[in-house]
């Protein structure tokens, strides 16, 4: 894949969002797509940097090994994967723009109620239901367009969760959801030789970003971390629905 010198400079930037969503700040993760849709097309940033997501995750799942809530998983991990069939069965006939659209309208609508009424409350615990709802949005749109954060995000915030179980189960959930995607990615030519040698170039730079988002998590307190995590929610939400009407 030929970059210049900037379009090398914007891949290694994606590459540190990706890898700090991999150490646990999943919003962050949400930039790679839209950096990289500057100095090429969504489908090929997407492709690209899924080799960059797993190699990334193998850290965060070292980092992050006792550090996630199993009920979440077990609820979340099978919709998600219903939702990347789903991405599949419909990659060629669903317009990016719409899932991008429905990506940014919900994150919009939650982060803005979080911010109304910010009381997380007590934890509690996680319920079927939603969580397979959430799940298939997640999974499908983690398949169009690595954007699988804000509706994940939208069922496990009001949990309430520890800062580092929070990111752990991200981590660990998102690791899967990416495992599942290379094979329709490798099946629908989103994924190729090249794009793998590039991606091996960016993936070191990913790999030394989710230390520094392990870092991050661990340091900032709890409060502040769910702050923080809903404010990126509502800029990332933000600018993603400007980019589909603009």
């Amino acid at each position: 894949m030929d970059l210049d010198l900037w379009g090398w400079a914007v891949a290694m930037l994606a590459a540190v969002a990706v890898g700090m969503a991999k150490g646990g700040l999943p919003m962050v993760g949400a930039l790679a797509v839209p950096l990289l849709a500057g100095v090429m097309s969504p489908v090929a940033a997407a492709g690209l940097l899924l080799p960059v997501y797993v190699i990334s995750d193998m850290f965060g799942l070292i980092a992050y090994r006792r550090d996630y809530d199993l009920r979440v998983l077990k609820i979340m991990a099978p919709a998600t994967g219903i939702g990347v069939g789903l991405g599949w069965a419909t990659a060629s006939r669903v317009p990016e723009a719409a899932v991008t659209a429905l990506v940014a309208v919900i994150g919009l609508v939650f982060a803005l109620n979080a911010l109304i009424r910010p009381k997380l409350g007590a934890a509690r615990e996680a319920k079927v239901a939603p969580g397979y709802f959430w799940g298939v949005i997640t999974g499908f749109t983690s398949f169009v367009s690595h954007s699988g954060a804000p509706p994940f995000q939208a069922y496990v915030i009001p949990l309430n969760l520890p800062r580092t179980v929070f990111a752990g189960t991200s981590t660990i959930l998102f690791a899967w959801v990416n495992a599942i995607k290379l094979i329709p990615y490798f099946a629908l030519g989103q994924i190729n030789l090249s794009s793998l040698e590039t991606a091996l170039w960016l993936a070191p730079t990913a790999a030394a970003a989710v230390w520094l988002g392990v870092w991050l998590v661990r340091i900032i307190p709890h409060e502040m971390f769910y702050k923080l995590v809903t404010w990126a929610l509502l800029l990332i939400s933000a600018k993603l629905l400007w980019g589909v009407i603009v």
